[in-house]
């Protein structure tokens, strides 16, 4: 098969990634539970993780065509394979923000480079929409393994246990880094004429354009809620629910199957109902369920028999991840959206923007959740996602009247 090497390569690196860039929420729960760090202070990998990917993908963004995809894949890959064994050999919080800063840097390279080399690899527009849909579906496997691989490594005699998790990622990378150092083929992409000043006068004009602006606001408060709920889903489930720290992680992965099969079940319903319809209802129906479930969880911070058996769990603890469901197809819906209304030249540096964009509203996000956990409990700051989810919807609204015109 035609560019096998640099197929497999690219989904190793998709569904790596997506273990390492979703472990965070399980990473806090053990900083907080080995490391004996706060909620607060645990919060801010979250910043260690988005804030590189925002940075870096604005920078390199129109540079990566000159310096080379492949080798730039190749030097992300040997950046995260550091940040892992580092990570094993380190064995404290300050590692645990180079792990995710190494992430962060190389998931940026990766990103961008993967989008480009997809376009290069295919031929068809079939060709391209089938791999496009099915790495990204792949990423979605990976979120949902990490709450399975994370917790094969531990151990109730050897607190450090958990640790080997990243020896058997730093094998997974390597054995990506070998496939795509190995592959031989061509790229035919077009070297940007112009230079790195030029390339980034052209991103920010974006901002003058009115529909990019609310755009913004709009994937900025979506990533806010999604990696609100995703980072600390599983500290919520230990402290709130009172599972076992393995049992916690687990059910966490009902919220990554959720947002799958919510974004499969768009792609049916888009074809027959307006984008529009669709976001909006899906926001409502988040506002009602958490509107509907956290009331009922008000005493659950005062439970202390820890549930370990999935036959165990109560009704609510399976009934708060089914909102990925709901919320899964409106990132999608909105990117897909706001490039459709604007010129192919410029959807390289608006797909830069909804990484940045993107990257600080799940930091924002996480740190607010985290603060307010540490502060006025769990149920408490939950409550929180439905701000950015109303803000959400006058966004979506303006949006809708911008594109309608």
């Amino acid at each position: 098969m035609k560019n096998l090497k640099i197929k497999i390569s690219l989904y190793i690196n998709y569904f790596v990634f997506a273990i390492l860039l979703n472990s965070v929420g399980i990473v806090i729960s053990k900083s907080i539970n080995v490391y004996g760090v706060t909620e607060s202070t645990a919060s801010v990998l979250e910043g260690f993780k988005d804030l590189p990917i925002a940075i870096v993908a604005f920078l390199i963004a129109s540079f990566l065509p000159r310096f080379g995809y492949k080798k730039a894949m190749l030097i992300a890959l040997g950046l995260v394979m550091f940040g892992c064994l580092s990570m094993y050999m380190g064995n404290t919080f300050q590692f645990t923000k180079l792990l995710f800063f190494t992430v962060g840097v190389s998931f940026a390279v990766i990103k961008l480079s993967v989008y480009t080399l997809i376009g290069v690899i295919t031929e068809t527009k079939k060709e391209h929409a089938s791999m496009m849909s099915s790495i990204e579906g792949f990423f979605m496997i990976g979120i949902a393994a990490a709450y399975f691989i994370f917790p094969f490594f531990y151990s109730d005699v050897d607190p450090n246990a958990w640790l080997n998790v990243y020896l058997f990622l730093a094998v997974l990378i390597g054995l990506s880094f070998a496939f795509l150092l190995f592959s031989s083929f061509e790229l035919n992409v077009e070297k940007a004429g112009n230079s790195l000043k030029e390339d980034l006068t052209e991103s920010v004009q974006l901002f003058k354009n009115p529909l990019v602006l609310v755009f913004i606001f709009a994937a900025f408060f979506f990533v806010m809620i999604e990696q609100g709920i995703m980072t600390w889903l599983p500290r919520f489930n230990q402290k709130i629910f009172s599972f076992s720290e393995v049992l916690s992680v687990q059910m966490a992965s009902i919220l990554a199957l959720t947002l799958a099969a919510g974004r499969y079940l768009a792609g049916w319903f888009t074809k027959r109902i307006s984008w529009f319809y669709l976001v909006v209802f899906c926001s409502i129906v988040s506002i009602i369920l958490l509107g509907l479930i956290l009331p009922q969880l008000k005493t659950g911070e005062s439970e202390v028999t820890i549930i370990e058996k999935l036959s165990n769990v109560p009704f609510l603890g399976l009934a708060l991840p089914i909102i990925g469901l709901f919320i899964a197809p409106i990132y999608p819906l909105l990117n897909s959206t706001v490039l459709s209304n604007l010129e192919k030249k410029l959807h390289s540096s608006m797909s830069g923007l909804i990484i940045v964009f993107s990257a600080l509203g799940g930091t924002l996000g996480s740190m607010i959740v985290g603060r307010l956990f540490h502060s006025i409990g769990g149920v408490n700051a939950f409550y929180f996602l439905i701000i950015p989810l109303v803000l959400l919807i006058v966004c979506v609204t303006m949006i809708n009247k911008m594109t309608n015109k």
